[in-house]
């Protein structure tokens, strides 16, 4: 992380802590005065304002912790970092709530039909400490509310809730009171029980609003995201130039930083510093539409149908570390055959080397089905590709010019699988040899180059020329 993003996420802990706490203070305020005016007046409307502000001042007591702790950096314990806090303080305060409102509706309904109607005195003091609670859950509510857009911060958003929903429930007291007034100046009873009717009103209202805040609170817990956030993410990334398609995307949202793993394809021949550098790009596209986002792409190869054997045949060469040239596709009466020259290191014994050219052979049969089969020539070091119509010629010349070489060279190289063709007027030939497992690629080499050169000389027309060499031990391929 750099400098300048550390500073930026320190500020905004300070500025969200401090809005917390000005929220607390407001929250201690509103309870102490209306807890002293509600027990004056006996006003249930007011007392239930009153416990109504004293669990929101334990809520703001939650948010302002919640909020420190969030802003903690990851650790070995909270590896996504510490934001799930706040979604729990969110949760934690719709509880609240809810048992507010069970006392309300139960003294509510005591007060309505089983105990002797109390005397409200709706004095001035009622009216301005509702009114005063108004002004403050107002401010506060809108200072909240700015900053928990600001920074995505649930637990601001869950206490701009509170002072919102307590703007509201404190209209309704006031009707009450007006209620209670009127039934006095008036001599009209049935205003006398507005105060208890209204203090329903103030519970009907934080249910609702309890509901909906629970509701987010325990989906963000649960890592569920938006309708259609997914399908977003997925198409920002797969705008990149280089993508194939995105076969996977999985968030999660803790606080107010979103997580995202995206999983996409690209072209098999891709080099790996290419596909790096797609999915650096499509991490920025993600970041772009989620600023906050935390993003990690993982990058598959897929071969494509129309992707070319030859490109597949470097591909998966390189795959297993070696190098690919001089590849030949061979098509003959519905069949495919390969022909190719593969790279590898020269301190490889050849029993090492060939076992690694099997493995690539094998994959390469598992990719392409159908292919009769491979034959590769394995050098030390690493030119033309080209697919090949071949046609059956003899081999009387060049199985007399290998029984020669083995003659004079007297060396176990027991040629087997000797394929000859006639292609553009010239032989090519082809054939798998055994060698000591002991003996080194370098070596190897040399033999092979010795016997082309004697094939050359011997069989007139004789173009290219593919040996295969594989290790043997005590005189077992």
């Amino acid at each position: 992380m750099a400098d300048g993003d550390a500073f930026d996420r320190t500020h905004a802990n300070r500025e969200k802590a401090n809005v917390a706490l000005s929220s607390l203070l407001a929250a201690i305020l509103l309870t102490a005065l209306k807890l002293v005016v509600g027990i004056a007046t006996q006003s249930l409307g007011i007392l239930s304002e009153a416990a109504h502000s004293a669990l929101d001042l334990l809520a703001a007591g939650v948010t302002f912790w919640a909020v420190k702790v969030s802003g903690r950096p990851p650790d070995r314990q909270f590896t996504y970092g510490h934001g799930k806090f706040e979604n729990l303080s969110a949760l934690f305060e719709t509880a609240l709530l809810l048992v507010t409102c069970v006392w309300i509706v139960y003294e509510s309904v005591r007060r309505l039909f089983f105990k002797e109607p109390v005397q409200v005195d709706a004095n001035m003091w009622a009216f301005l400490v509702i009114l005063l609670s108004m002004v403050v859950d107002f401010s506060r509510s809108r200072a909240l509310t700015k900053y928990s857009l600001k920074y995505h911060s649930q637990a601001l958003e869950a206490d701009a809730l509170h002072f919102s929903t307590d703007i509201w429930s404190s209209a309704v007291v006031l009707l009450g009171l007006v209620g209670v007034l009127l039934a006095k100046k008036l001599e009209l009873p049935w205003l006398s029980g507005a105060d208890t009717v209204a203090a329903l009103g103030v519970a009907a209202i934080i249910i609702w609003i309890s509901l909906r805040l629970g509701k987010k609170s325990v989906d963000d817990l649960l890592d569920r995201i938006p309708a259609g956030l997914q399908a977003k993410v997925a198409d920002a990334a797969a705008q990149v130039a280089g993508v194939l398609e995105v076969t996977k995307v999985r968030m999660r949202q803790s606080g107010a930083d979103v997580f995202a793993d995206v999983t996409l394809s690209v072209a098999h021949s891709t080099s790996f510093e290419k596909a790096h550098d797609i999915a650096d790009q499509a991490a920025a596209a993600v970041r772009a539409m989620l600023p906050r986002a935390d993003v990690v792409v993982h990058a598959e190869p897929r071969t494509q149908p129309d992707e070319e054997l030859t490109t597949t045949v470097r591909v998966l060469a390189a795959r297993h570390g070696m190098g690919a040239h001089g590849v030949r596709i061979f098509n003959e009466e519905g069949l495919r055959w390969v022909e190719l020259h593969l790279e590898v290191n020269g301190l490889l014994s050849l029993e090492e080397a060939h076992r690694q050219a099997s493995e690539f052979e094998r994959e390469l049969h598992a990719t392409v089905p159908g292919l009769a089969r491979v034959v590769s020539h394995l050098e030390p070091v690493g030119d033309a590709i080209a697919t090949v119509r071949a046609e059956p010629a003899g081999q009387a010349e060049v199985r007399k010019a290998l029984a020669e070489f083995l003659r004079t060279s007297r060396l176990p190289l027991s040629p087997h699988n000797v394929v000859v063709q006639s292609v553009a007027g010239e032989l090519q030939v082809s054939f798998h040899c055994r060698l000591d497992a002991a003996t080194s690629m370098t070596d190897a080499h040399a033999l092979t180059v010795k016997l082309e050169e004697h094939l050359r000389a011997k069989v007139p027309k004789l173009g290219r020329v593919v040996i295969h060499v594989e290790p043997f031990k005590g005189g077992a391929a």
